[in-house]
């Protein structure tokens, strides 16, 4: 599994990849599945499968911290994409997780609907996965759970085919966390609602940029239809049994190619944190520049350069760029920070306003006097702003309508916001940036190279 440009070992990591079999079940819903996410399900059939797992830890068992992070792989381009291993390593390596890339959907594995080209396992590499067998994603959640059941070291679920309790090699799971971006939140979604009661397994869940539904039981595809037997819109169960932290970018809770998490917010309870991070894309430049190369060893030079504004997208040219601001990236892993924490002490996440939207049927940010979203979790960015980036599209096509947008602002616009230059900005920006972490919306450790990112950012924009 292709996980960046550096190397693991250097960072004081291995990675080993498993085939795993077993038998899983499928689940179908007793009753009618309402929008309250208050399911309940039975099994409605049986199927033998083979998949792949990717383990990445900590190679010195000293510095494991005794968690570790599942994720549903991402399927949606045709491949099996750790999206957010690739969005939060810094701080999973950083911090010594250890991580699970679990190939849970028949896509990943088999082939079939995606936004991208085949580049299934069986089509990049025939003779390595010739073994692997999928029976369709009607039977995911429960490979799933079972991949979890293994990280914790029991293979009672059906799962085997020699990893055992072995796939952390010495290493004793605590804190087992479930995490899954995009398509595979939106199959997390109906994991927590219908699946959690019954399996089990994990101990807290963190669902990355979803919109307002969820995929269905049945295994059909959620690319490019709606299941009639599903509601369009899908909260979570009031009764959730462990901690869930749902991550909602701008594009994601305004919606674009799909609607947006709007129609299904909800307060938080005692076992619910939504965080709303304006300014953000669903996607953006970390996720296809910065993090491949993003080892935390970089000169800052090097980094900064990684986020200038481009308008090709993956071979398309955009109207404007695609969204080029650093705080999904550094948000997102205080995330899973405060998700842990919040597992593992029982100190909940820090609560975060809601973005503010216009009203109608379909609402839009509402916009402070710089064009950036108001209300939501509040970064240096969005309060210190030196460009404007936005969830909205800059180009046209579904792909497009993920990475949003953004642009520098011109000279004229830093003369008016800040008269002293340079260094009035970056005053500004470090007190901006203390507030996010005293809320725990930043990580401490991120601090150094964030400032020194708004240093060397700040000369590009001028």
């Amino acid at each position: 599994m292709i996980t960046g440009a550096y190397d693991l070992a250097s960072l004081g990591y291995l990675q080993e990849e498993y085939f795993v079999s077993g038998e899983a079940t499928s689940y179908t819903s007793v009753n009618p599945m309402r929008e309250d996410g208050r399911w309940t399900v039975s099994s409605s059939g049986k199927a033998e499968y083979t998949t792949r797992l990717v383990v990445m830890r900590p190679s010195d068992p000293a510095k494991f911290n005794g968690t570790v992070l599942v994720e549903w792989l991402n399927v949606s381009g045709g491949l099996d994409a750790p999206a957010d291993w690739f969005m939060a390593h810094r701080e999973l390596i950083r911090a010594g997780y250890a991580y699970v890339a679990v190939s849970a959907q028949r896509v990943g594995v088999e082939g079939g609907a995606s936004l991208g080209y085949d580049m299934s396992l069986k089509k990049i590499a025939p003779e390595r996965y010739r073994s692997l067998h999928h029976p369709g994603d009607a039977f995911a959640y429960d490979i799933f759970s079972q991949a979890g059941r293994l990280v914790r070291g029991s293979a009672s679920s059906g799962a085997g085919a020699g990893a055992g309790a072995g796939i952390l090699g010495p290493l004793i799971a605590k804190h087992v966390l479930a995490a899954g971006e995009s398509q595979s939140a939106h199959f997390m979604t109906t994991y927590v609602n219908a699946v959690d009661p019954v399996a089990r397994v994990f101990d807290g869940f963190l669902i990355h940029s979803r919109f307002s539904g969820s995929a269905p039981l049945d295994g059909s595809s959620i690319i490019g239809r709606v299941d009639p037997r599903m509601p369009a819109v899908v909260k979570f169960r009031s009764d959730l049994r462990v901690p869930v932290l749902t991550f909602i970018t701008e594009t994601d809770l305004v919606g674009g190619a799909r609607s947006g998490y709007w129609a299904a917010r909800q307060p938080d309870t005692a076992r619910l944190r939504v965080w709303e991070v304006p300014g953000t894309a669903h996607a953006d430049i970390y996720t296809l520049q910065v993090a491949p190369i993003d080892s935390g060893l970089l000169l800052i030079d090097r980094l900064a350069a990684a986020y200038t504004p481009t308008t090709n997208l993956m071979g398309a040219k955009l109207t404007k760029p695609f969204n080029f601001a650093p705080q999904h990236h550094y948000v997102l892993q205080a995330a899973i920070v405060a998700l842990d924490r919040w597992v593992s002490t029982g100190k909940a996440p820090s609560k975060a306003p809601r973005m503010a939207l216009t009203q109608g049927t379909t609402p839009q940010p509402v916009l402070d006097a710089n064009a950036l979203a108001t209300g939501g979790i509040r970064t240096p960015w969005i309060d210190v702003p030196s460009a404007r980036t936005s969830g909205a599209s800059g180009g046209i096509g579904i792909m497009a309508s993920l990475f949003g947008s953004g642009e520098l602002f011109d000279a004229q616009t830093l003369v008016r916001l800040y008269p002293g230059g340079k260094a009035e900005y970056l005053k500004r920006f470090s007190v901006a940036l203390d507030r996010s972490i005293q809320a725990r919306f930043i990580l401490p450790a991120d601090r150094q190279e964030i400032l020194d990112l708004a240093a060397a950012r700040y000369r590009s924009a001028r």
